[in-house]
């Protein structure tokens, strides 16, 4: 009969029937169902020869097709379907796998980079005049020089010292301003230079000098700021032949006179000073050597103001937060404690300015020096005893250890950021630079 199957076990398949197949796989793969027939392959997964019964039942009477060769046909197109989207899955699953794994190498990339350092002294200071070249110093003699960006350091020395005397010399601070820098030490010694380096010359020191000098700032072409143990801060404006006091008196002076006073509780400002910093803006910060107090300075001022510290635990170091007393001042007290006060602290009076404690847990070691990155605000760093580093990254709130660098054997006194360079200095010629 016309339209009816002449056999149940063939079918005659029109390019219609094709068309409206459902599913866009077996629609293409239909097509080439005669050039698979003709091979005798299998061209939808594996390639491999059909079987014979296949081959033998490919093409019936009249162009038809058996049902078993359709069932092994369509049975090629789902297992290849089914192998794509497996391997689909696969390669997703790796390509996640290796975003995870890259993910986390970044994430354990160290922050700080130790560094080759040709010296074993105790390190002081570090300042760069440009991104490559820089000057670090140290006990011991230690001038050492870098010009690329701090991976490498080479010693060098100055041909007005013998090798004898120059060891004997403690290099604490060294500043450029431009191709114009400076460099302190003890006992009193002053250098400076005016080609970034090439050539430097000493600077006499009067011998009436208060104190020793303990911290030099370039500022411009021969122009300088040299703060003494004392508390006595002198400018120079002719590559340091001449100087000028800007403080009427020294800090033990201003002790004396706040103790004489009759002021109740003045006898609490008594002992040296034993650290001196300044800010981007010229202001002062001094701290007492018995850690119960502390003095600041300005530009205009014609003496030191004393300040009780706010808490029944000593000071042990103190700062400016990013390096600018209008964003206020951190404070580090005994066994690990930390806090900070508010922005623009109120430093002409003679009170004390309320801090606040923030959450930093060092198991009870103190903390030596906190620095703020300078394009990354957020990023605080803090170095605290037995060589440990703590990370911040909400500005100080909150903090935790950083475990990539941990207990590097010598301690860590100094973070400094430079001209977009990060170093640390410790003993025994410790020094980290920045990677991050």
């Amino acid at each position: 009969m016309k339209g009816s199957h002449q056999d149940d076990d063939n079918y005659s398949f029109s390019s219609a029937w094709i068309v409206s197949f459902s599913i866009p796989l077996f629609k293409r793969s239909l097509f080439v169902v005669r050039p698979s027939i003709q091979r005798k392959t299998c061209v939808y997964c594996c390639n491999s020869p059909l079987s014979r019964s296949a081959a033998n039942l490919a093409v019936g009477p009249n162009n038809k097709y058996p049902r078993r060769f359709v069932i092994l046909q369509l049975f090629h197109l789902l297992s290849a379907f089914q192998l794509q989207k497996v391997s689909r899955v696969q390669a997703a699953t790796n390509r996640s796998k290796d975003d995870e794994l890259s993910s986390l190498s970044q994430e354990k990339k160290p922050a700080w980079k130790a560094l080759n350092i040709p010296s074993q002294s105790l390190l002081f200071d570090v300042d760069m005049d440009s991104s490559n070249h820089g000057w670090l110093v140290g006990a011991n003699g230690t001038i050492l020089e870098t010009n690329d960006g701090g991976e490498h350091w080479e010693p060098r020395t100055f041909d007005f010292l013998r090798a004898d005397e120059e060891i004997n010399y403690r290099f604490e601070s060294v500043s450029f301003c431009g191709e114009e820098g400076w460099i302190i030490g003890k006992p009193p010694i002053l250098l400076h230079t005016k080609n970034r380096g090439k050539d430097w010359e000493r600077i006499a020191l009067s011998s009436k000098l208060p104190g020793e000098p303990v911290l030099i700032t370039a500022i411009g072409p021969n122009k300088a700021e040299l703060a003494t143990s004392a508390g006595a801060i002198y400018t120079t404006d002719n590559g340091g032949k001449n100087w000028k006091a800007v403080v009427r008196e020294t800090i033990d002076a201003t002790l004396n006179r706040t103790t004489s006073s009759g002021v109740t509780g003045a006898s609490y400002y008594t002992g040296s000073i034993v650290s001196i910093t300044r800010d981007c803006n010229g202001y002062y910060l001094a701290v007492s050597s018995r850690g119960n107090f502390y003095v600041t300075w300005h530009p205009g001022q014609e003496y030191w103001t004393p300040h009780p510290r706010d808490s029944s635990r000593r000071i042990q170091s103190m700062g400016f937060v990013q390096n600018d007393i209008r964003k206020g001042l951190w404070m580090a007290n005994n066994g690990g404690f930390l806090s900070f006060s508010s922005p623009n602290p109120k430093i002409d009076e003679v009170t004390s300015i309320p801090f606040q404690r923030v959450d930093i847990r060092t198991g009870g070691y103190g903390i030596l020096d906190v620095a703020f990155h300078p394009e990354k605000n957020n990023e605080v760093w803090a170095s605290v005893g037995s060589g440990i580093l703590y990370k911040s990254l909400d500005g100080g709130k909150h903090w935790e250890k950083d475990p990539l660098l941990d207990h590097l054997g010598s301690v860590l006194y100094r973070i400094k950021f430079v001209n977009h360079s990060g170093f640390i200095l410790g003993a025994k010629g410790t020094s980290l630079r920045y990677n991050g």
